[in-house]
């Protein structure tokens, strides 16, 4: 599964996330001038629609995440709306655009909305394209709500973004509550050599060096296929402990890989709990393995929020998977953006999300108000079972206050 981005990390521990995004920053220009708008100005009536632009990977190497937080974000806003698909009145018009997982096509067709008069963007499942989309919101004074894309670099970049999804931080708090006493120990960080594992490397050096631990890093290209010689490379470095943070479509390769190598059975492997299609990927080696977990049905414990979302979802004739809060609480913010915001003033929609706690799909959560960052509660868990009859079993729930990531000054 491919990766995500920029910017540093966490408390302790070792511990992977599976989740969406990949690659570099392309140029970031201003186009159109949507948002910040007063509530008299041209279209801002009772009953004029909200236009909602939808950015997210349908195609590419992260489609099957940004299904899924599609899925999540249309079952939110019917849950959001109480199935009228209307938020204070104002009718939510919504506008899906493909990125691709191409950060210069996403800001094309961010232009795009935003010229059009959209002044309400949400997505993405790559955290390449949210680090262009997010400095867009900013110059054109849009509300932007970042999706799946894990980058720590997004929070706290401009007081027009927030996210919806969790952020590496929390993985890594996660991972932090599974794991021991790490002074002395040897911990090698496997990831894909983009800003997303880079930044997992640096979260881990941060957390686990400072607490007396020696981190090292087997960094694969995104493109390769054969990585064979980077699981030789983890087993001969020898390690205490081994970090994998990994996403996309090579994943299956990669297990498949340091499995043969005997990684698995020479060290202990924490690594993050991705969608129900990669389960039977670890094959046997699953049970060898530590997971933290974002989310995965049933995580929530059966709240009435992860119920809503589950049916929703279902009866749309989708499957809730591992991204799908995402969406879903995608589609929870903005609603409470323009009910208890604006429809048409951007600022005013920025102010009624600070701060703001709610119950979403994964229990209590809240918006914090200095950076944006979605606090929420992360899981711990294990596989059971082995290929098609592997599933997941929750071992512990952590609340949104042990794993709240540092708080960051905001940008702008």
């Amino acid at each position: 599964m491919p990766s995500n981005q920029t910017d540093a990390r966490a408390k302790s521990a070792v511990a992977l996330a599976a989740i969406a995004t990949i690659t570099l920053l392309a140029g970031c220009a201003a186009a159109g001038t949507a948002g910040s708008s007063s509530a008299g100005s041209a279209g801002s009536s009772a009953s004029a629609p909200v236009k909602v632009g939808l950015v997210y990977s349908r195609s590419g190497l992260l489609a099957a995440y940004g299904a899924q937080y599609e899925q999540g974000f249309k079952a939110g806003l019917d849950y959001a709306t109480h199935g009228t698909g209307k938020a204070g009145g104002h009718t939510i018009e919504l506008t899906e655009q493909d990125d691709a997982g191409d950060p210069a096509k996403a800001v094309a067709d961010a232009k795009g909305l935003i010229g059009k008069g959209y002044k309400i963007l949400a997505g993405t499942t790559d955290s390449g394209v949210a680090l262009q989309m997010a400095p867009l919101a900013a110059q054109n004074q849009v509300l932007y709500i970042d999706g799946a894309a894990a980058s720590d670099g997004i929070t706290g970049i401009n007081k027009y973004t927030f996210r919806s999804g969790r952020q590496s931080y929390q993985d890594i708090l996660t991972a932090a509550a599974m794991l021991g006493d790490a002074k002395g120990k040897k911990v090698t960080v496997v990831a894909q050599d983009t800003a997303f594992g880079q930044a997992n490397v640096a979260a881990v050096k941060a957390v686990l060096g400072a607490k007396g631990a020696s981190v090292g890093s087997v960094l694969a290209p995104p493109s390769a296929t054969d990585l064979t010689p980077f699981a030789q490379q983890v087993k001969s470095a020898k390690p205490s402990l081994v970090f994998v943070a990994w996403a996309g479509a090579t994943a299956p390769a990669l297990w498949t890989a340091m499995n043969q190598q005997g990684v698995l059975d020479s060290t202990k492997v924490v690594t993050g709990m991705a969608g129900t299609a990669s389960y039977p990927v670890f094959g046997a080696g699953g049970s060898k393995l530590s997971f933290l977990a974002h989310y995965f049905p049933g995580a929530g414990g059966g709240n009435a929020v992860e119920t809503a979302m589950i049916k929703g979802i279902t009866k749309a004739g989708g499957t809730p998977d591992l991204f799908s809060p995402d969406g879903f609480t995608a589609a929870q913010m903005i609603v409470h953006a323009i009910e208890s915001g604006s429809a048409t003033d951007t600022s005013a929609m920025v102010k009624s999300l600070e701060g703001w706690s709610f119950n979403g799909v994964k229990g209590a959560e809240q918006v914090r108000a200095q950076d944006h960052a979605l606090l929420q509660p992360m899981f711990e868990a294990q596989l059971t079972g082995s290929g098609a009859t592997a599933k997941p079993k929750l071992l512990k729930s952590l609340p949104m206050s042990a794993v709240a990531p540092p708080l960051k000054k905001m940008a702008g």
